[in-house]
């Protein structure tokens, strides 16, 4: 992560006061490395390779038709509905489900997600929830529960629906990595992104919003070398 990383070098500069060269070159560094990750270069060179790999998908959907949104977080609000306790990405991510169900005919939704050790209620079930109160029939869809990751979200689905075609709902650039792992996993996966993040160009001023979005495609990066590394051992 890109902060940890950098107060990482920050405070190893301190360690190294003493050989001034070193602590000078750790704090160039890190600031070099935080101006970068802040600006929209740092967007154009990791968010948007991994954004433009599927586009906007339209397309109706025909013949058995289901939807599979990933799982991302929620909170447990005191008196919130379930659409406002999911997170940003989460509500993009059911948004589009939404929008694809609407693109076949009797189309299941598939939500997925444990619930961690810090709320008493499954992702899955929350994002059910929050599609119902969305207007989807609560007989349409489909939970899992206990899927951690999106491998095991993989695995969940290929017991379930087999070698049967399906849309894929998840963030852009979230998209090319579980592509892999589903194609991996012999399922017939039809992606549909969202939640793009390297959308507007603002030369090189420097915001928070670039810093996530470098933080988010940082993630990716890491997550296709594990997976990477997995299929060689």
């Amino acid at each position: 992560m890109p902060i940890p990383f950098i107060l990482l070098l920050l405070l190893l500069s301190f360690l190294v006061w003493r050989r001034r060269s070193m602590a000078k070159y750790l704090v160039t560094c890190a600031f070099l490395l935080l101006f970068f990750l802040s600006s929209q270069l740092s967007v154009n060179t990791l968010v948007r390779p991994l954004e433009s790999v599927y586009p906007i998908n339209s397309t109706t959907i025909t013949g058995p038709c289901f939807v599979m949104v990933l799982g991302s977080a929620h909170s447990d609000i005191q008196g919130a509905t379930a659409v406002q306790s999911l997170s940003t990405v989460a509500l993009a991510r059911l948004t589009e489900g939404i929008r694809q169900l609407n693109l076949g005919q009797e189309c299941q939704l598939i939500v997925s997600g444990w619930g961690g050790e810090l709320t008493h209620i499954s992702h899955a079930e929350m994002m059910a929830n929050a599609a119902i109160e969305l207007g989807v029939d609560k007989h349409r869809i489909i939970q899992f529960p206990l899927a951690r990751d999106t491998l095991e979200e993989a695995q969940y689905l290929q017991s379930t629906l087999g070698q049967v075609s399906f849309r894929l709902v998840t963030s852009a650039t979230h998209m090319p990595r579980a592509m892999t792992i589903f194609a991996a996993k012999g399922l017939y996966a039809d992606a549909a992104p969202t939640d793009f993040i390297g959308r507007a160009d603002f030369g090189w001023r420097l915001s928070a919003d670039n810093l996530v979005a470098s933080q988010r495609a940082i993630h990716e990066y890491i997550g296709r070398l594990w997976l990477w590394l997995k299929t060689l051992s």
